[in-house]
């Protein structure tokens, strides 16, 4: 047999669409006057013809005809044995089969009861297994019976099953219907609690997609689940721009009563994140949009850590506690709340010894724990900290009591620094001499003259 490859099927030997035509009427008057096994015998015996010959319009016709007739009679089991049995006739035509489960999946939103529809759901579900042609259907079956075991409470069965469905690899699915797919995934993830899973669903996604024209509701869901796992994983940096992709959304951004919500999330979320060129970076970016000015206590708190001023813990407490401690970001009711609280003071903290660091060479530990406003063992704590993340260099001088923030030079920047003196020097000199030289010639002319 001939294959057409403009369907991919084999091609059309005869014509039987007249005998069709003529035999759907009979089967309504066989079917409304209750002679179903009848109606569908006449319907098999065509269904063997148009399939012998190819005929894919014909053979459509019959195989949504069968389903609609078990579905519309309510004979569900019949409906899901007729499935069964038409897709795994010899030579049954691709297309034909996905119309056919595309109509049976029309009755399962008509199940009497649920077991009645995860019964048929199932069985569609087998006769679409390692079929690409039914792929995109078997997916959406999928997500049916998801929907059906979340409701049961049964997540991790819910989150295993739908993981079964890898439908970036589907080239039939829309992308928008492929991205929903993927989102489902992820959030049965974190409802599982499957973190690992979750990041790496997430890869699936390009945030280039959400660029594209009526994408708005899909990028806030992505977002969203995004900024749970992240504060999960205690990556506040992470939480801070997935904020921000939420605030440069046109729907938030227009809306007065959403963005100041978004835009304190993001200063409170960027001061949380450890120090860092990303941090201060994106700290400073956030400080220049303008709508920062109408949120007065986030402006200040960002001040405070980007100007080289020390922010004493305990004025910082009693200036932003009221109104911060009330936020979903340091809800003094949640033990998360306290811990961000707790972190939001460490921070201080730690800007405070850099601002130190910036204006002391030396000080001595009695002077640095009044300034720091904590005991001399916290300080040690956090200066050791500070010193192994980087940002500051410092040296400790125990029984002397004092901490040098003077870092040591190696002998190339050393040698380096004596070449650059030495360039200098012999530049002086040799300007100096040019000098000299000038002021001799002058003499000499202004003699012979």
């Amino acid at each position: 047999m001939d294959l057409d490859y403009t369907t991919n099927e084999p091609k059309m030997e005869k014509d039987y669409s007249e005998s069709v035509n003529a035999l759907l009427p009979e089967v309504e008057q066989l079917v409304a006057s209750g002679q179903l096994t009848a109606a569908l015998e006449k319907l098999h015996g065509l269904e063997k013809k148009t399939r012998s010959a190819a005929d894919l319009a014909s053979t459509t016709r019959l195989l949504t005809t069968i389903a609609s007739v078990c579905g519309s009679a309510g004979e569900w089991r019949l409906l899901e044995d007729e499935v069964a049995a038409m897709a795994k006739k010899h030579g049954q035509l691709k297309q034909a089969i996905t119309q056919m489960v595309q109509k049976a999946m029309e009755y399962v939103a008509q199940t009497p009861d649920e077991d009645t529809k995860v019964e048929l759901i199932e069985s569609l579900r087998t006769v679409t297994e390692g079929k690409i042609h039914v792929e995109v259907e078997r997916a959406r079956l999928t997500r049916m019976l998801v929907e059906i075991m979340e409701k049961n409470g049964k997540i991790v069965e819910a989150c295993d099953t739908l993981q079964e469905v890898q439908v970036e690899t589907f080239g039939s699915m829309e992308r928008r219907e492929k991205t929903d797919f993927i989102l489902e995934q992820m959030r049965l993830c974190l409802a599982k609690r499957d973190y690992v899973r979750t990041a790496i669903i997430s890869h699936k996604i390009n945030p280039k997609f959400f660029e594209h024209e009526g994408t708005e509701d899909l990028k806030l869901r992505f977002y969203e689940l995004m900024i749970q796992y992240d504060l999960h994983e205690e990556n506040f940096l992470e939480v801070c721009r997935h904020f921000n992709q939420v605030y440069q959304t046109k729907g938030i951004k227009d809306d007065a009563s959403k963005w100041p919500v978004v835009l304190q999330s993001m200063v409170l979320y960027v001061v949380l994140a450890p120090y860092g060129n990303e941090q201060s970076d994106l700290l400073h970016r956030i400080q220049a949009d303008h709508n920062l000015e109408k949120l007065e206590l986030c402006s200040k708190l960002a001040k405070i850590f980007t100007t080289k001023e020390l922010a004493r813990w305990p004025a910082v407490e009693s200036q932003y506690g009221g109104e911060f401690r009330q936020s979903d970001v340091f809800h003094a009711g949640t033990e998360d709340g306290n811990a961000r609280w707790k972190a939001l003071r460490d921070r201080v903290i730690e800007h405070n010894i850099r601002v130190i660091a910036g204006y002391y060479t030396r000080i001595t530990l009695t002077r640095l724990t009044e300034l720091l406003d904590l005991p001399r063992a916290d300080v040690e704590a956090f200066l050791s900290k500070a010193v192994v993340d980087g940002s500051v260099f410092a040296r400790i001088d125990r029984p002397a009591g004092l901490v040098s923030f003077i870092k040591p030079r190696d002998g190339e920047e050393q040698l380096n620094e004596w070449a650059s003196d030495v360039n200098k020097l012999l530049g002086l000199v040799e300007k100096t001499t040019h000098l000299i030289a000038k002021e001799e010639i002058v003499h000499k002319i202004s003699r012979a003259i």
